[in-house]
């Protein structure tokens, strides 16, 4: 494995689904296969002599559907490994989609426990869209390297369900797609390592991703743990599910078709019955075995999992295949190794018929177990199939496949026991843990050589007032502070009468001469903290000290030149006068009825640019560095002060004050706002005045009772 400079500490984000060191498979339609990854490498990890600890950060759930285990702060993994779960967003358990308003809070909490719990990761590793956006801030503001794994992607899975026949508008209301790939793309224009279970994830998944950078991706098969997935040997320990099968089936010793999945449409068990009960033949050759998860009670299943449910009921009705077809209600993980062993003494087959499976745990469970495989011809099974030559692709769009599939290998001993053979032998060669985790580490301390050293200290000393504040008010310039004279008058009275451990601070689009220019003429206090032009720049203090670490921080992969160039001459984009540019910004005025943000930011990306795009005011594109933003510098300023989020309030107006907005501090957004903003509506600490310009900063500050002892904090963990 060559020698290692350090013991690695590493933090490992998984927010969705529902994780525990006895993992509850199926208990929801997010608790799949990446789970059992996620768990599995960090115990690998967490055995090895190269890693000092490894911790999974995950979200604290408290309902009373679910084990009061996802409650707990903190569970061990055994050896260095632990579970970390975090609060942020309702108590209650909620699916992946509706995760998107509270992750940036979830970004501040988890900075919270850093800070206080002297935790100082090496690298962050991101696993699906979510938890992968939360990794690539995270890593940007402490200044240590971003891994990703995508599991699924957001572009393949909705080309998979169109071309499944679903409607692209349900479905994108339904998965939040627009979400899940902008912040895919926003990941992997961030991660310094990408980690794919498959070449054909890179080749022909990541590939159609603007953010597509293959030299930064590695392929590292999946590790599976043979000590509890192996050929059958000895079947004298009974196994409760097997007997189960029983009651559902007229010759349980029969064949089986196995299929294991959590009940997810993208899962596809509906080709699968259909296939079996269109073809009386297959019927007679073998029964139906359908693993769908664990339900005490079908009503009491989340909707997407339950209609799943009924579509497998239903077509079970009406092909009429009772005696024929198990699905049994519940089962636990330790009973599925020997529920695979028993099947392969049945010489059954697995089959996975997704529509996408980027990862195939399962697969290579059932293989080394013995049973031959069929499965979709996209992602892992691709890799799997091809490298242990034990199964068969079918296209999951065509039932007939799987049936044509199926009574090849029934009918036929020699290519069963060829298959199951195989399997055994490639997943021995090909898919150990201890391959695994030697690949990956030598990847992450590649990284880590390089990582920063100065992610939490200045640069420059700095003033012993700001060193000493206790909370902020931060707020915009333009149509937030101005506007209305009679409020301001009000509010510049309330700043000069601050006690010392309160500060004030600015953020604007503005450039810091421009700034200072208009609060001047406003007769504003000289601001403790001033970041400007659209958070690329922070100083501090009367003396207006720079940062200049996070000069450095932002100025990586920032080409100026060549972006002012690619967006030369495509219409409806105009350049700002020189006076509203600065170092590490560029400002257009944009029509977009001819281009939209959204188009620049795809020319942008095609570019090899990497750069973030801020629409304001319906008219106006600021474009600064991946790594820059009001939300990113508010966050530095917060964490390196040690000041907690919600002793933090921040006011705005339009577009440019989104990202300060989200997550953990107290913000406001006053009634003049712009209609970008609209989209906050309800997100957790923002309060929307019904009072414009300062008033509104005025009647959030009474609303959050800031200046008292007690600043009333809304309580996000409610169940409403």
């Amino acid at each position: 494995m060559g020698q290692y400079v350090k013991k690695l500490t590493i933090a490992l984000i998984n927010l969705h689904g529902l994780i525990k060191n006895e993992p509850e498979l199926g208990i929801d339609s997010d608790t799949g296969g990446q789970t059992i990854y996620v768990l599995d490498l960090a115990r690998a990890l967490a055995q090895s002599d190269m890693v000092k600890s490894v911790t999974i950060f995950t979200r604290q759930i408290i309902d009373r559907k679910y084990d009061k285990a996802y409650g707990q702060i903190t569970e061990s993994l055994g050896g260095s490994g632990r579970i970390v779960r975090i609060p942020f967003g309702p108590s209650r358990y909620l699916k992946k989609e509706s995760l998107w308003p509270y992750i940036d809070s979830f970004i501040d909490q988890a900075l919270n426990y850093i800070r206080r719990e002297r935790f100082h990761p090496d690298i962050v590793h991101g696993h699906y869209a979510e938890s992968g956006y939360a990794a690539a801030q995270l890593g940007r503001l402490l200044g240590i390297p971003t891994v990703f794994t995508g599991h699924s992607l957001g572009r393949i899975k909705r080309k998979r369900l169109l071309e499944g026949g679903k409607n692209q508008e349900r479905i994108d209301a339904q998965y939040a797609f627009e979400s899940r790939i902008e912040a895919e793309e926003f990941t992997l224009d961030t991660a310094a390592f990408v980690v794919t279970s498959t070449y054909q994830e890179i080749e022909e998944q990541y590939s159609i991703y603007n953010n597509y950078r293959p030299e930064c991706m590695e392929v590292i098969p999946p590790g599976i743990d043979l000590d509890r997935f192996f050929p059958p040997s000895d079947l004298a320990k009974k196994n409760p599910l097997i007997e189960r099968l029983s009651n559902f089936l007229n010759e349980p010793d029969k064949p089986a078709l196995l299929a294991i999945a959590r009940p997810d449409e993208r899962k596809n068990f509906e080709a699968l019955i259909r296939a079996y009960g269109s073809d009386h033949n297959l019927q007679e050759k073998a029964n139906l075995i359908l693993i769908a998860g664990t339900r005490d009670d079908v009503n009491e299943m989340d909707p997407a999992s339950r209609k799943v449910l009924y579509s497998i009921l239903h077509l079970i009705d009406k092909y009429d295949l009772y005696g024929k077809v198990a699905y049994p209600k519940a089962h636990s993980q330790e009973e599925i190794p020997s529920l695979y062993r028993w099947a392969t003494t049945r010489k059954s087959i697995f089959v996975n018929p997704a529509y996408t499976e980027p990862f195939g745990l399962t697969l290579l469970e059932a293989a080394a177990c013995g049973l031959p495989l069929i499965a979709t011809n996209d992602g892992g099974p691709q890799d799997i199939i091809g490298a242990c030559e034990n199964g068969t692709l079918i296209n999951p769009l065509e039932p007939k496949e799987i049936v044509h599939a199926a009574l090849n290998i029934l009918n036929n001993s020699e290519i069963w026991e060829q298959f199951s053979a195989n399997g055994i032998k490639g997943t021995l060669s090909h898919y150990s843990w201890n391959a695994h985790i030697s690949k990956y580490l030598r990847g992450i301390q590649e990284l880590v050589e390089g990582k920063r050293s100065d992610r939490f200290i200045f640069s420059s000393p700095l003033p012993q007032k700001i060193l000493h504040l206790e909370r902020l008010i931060i707020t915009d310039i333009d149509n937030t502070l101005t506007g209305d004279a009679q409020a301001l008058a009000e509010f510049i009275k309330i700043l000069k009468e601050l006690p010392a451990q309160i500060g004030f601070g600015i953020a604007t689009g503005r450039s810091k001469e421009s700034a200072l220019n208009m609060l001047d003429s406003l007769g504003v206090p000289r601001p403790d903290i001033l970041i400007t032009s659209v958070g690329t720049e922070i100083h501090f203090g009367q003396n207006l000290v720079p940062d200049r670490t996070w000069e450095g921080q932002i100025n990586f992969e920032w080409h100026p030149d060549r972006i002012m160039a690619a967006l030369k001459d495509v219409p409806g984009i105009f350049l700002q006068s020189q006076e509203q540019l600065s170092r590490y910004k560029i400002s257009y005025q944009i029509d977009t009825k001819l281009t939209t943000a959204a188009d620049v930011r795809e020319l942008l990306r095609k570019n090899g640019l990497r750069t973030k795009l801020i629409f304001s005011l319906g008219m106006f594109l600021d474009v600064i560095p991946i790594r820059a933003g009001d939300g990113l510098a508010i966050r530095q300023i917060g964490f390196k002060l040690g000041i907690p989020w919600e002793h933090i309030l921040v006011a705005g107006d339009s577009g440019n004050d989104e990202a300060m907005l989200k997550g953990e501090t107290l913000g406001i957004i006053v009634s003049n706002h712009s209609p970008e903003l609209k989209k906050l509506s309800g997100w957790p600490r923002i309060y929307f005045s019904n009072k414009a310009n300062a008033a509104g900063i005025l009647d959030g500050i009474q609303y959050y009772h800031f200046l008292s002892d007690n600043i009333e904090i809304p309580n996000d963990r409610h169940d409403d």
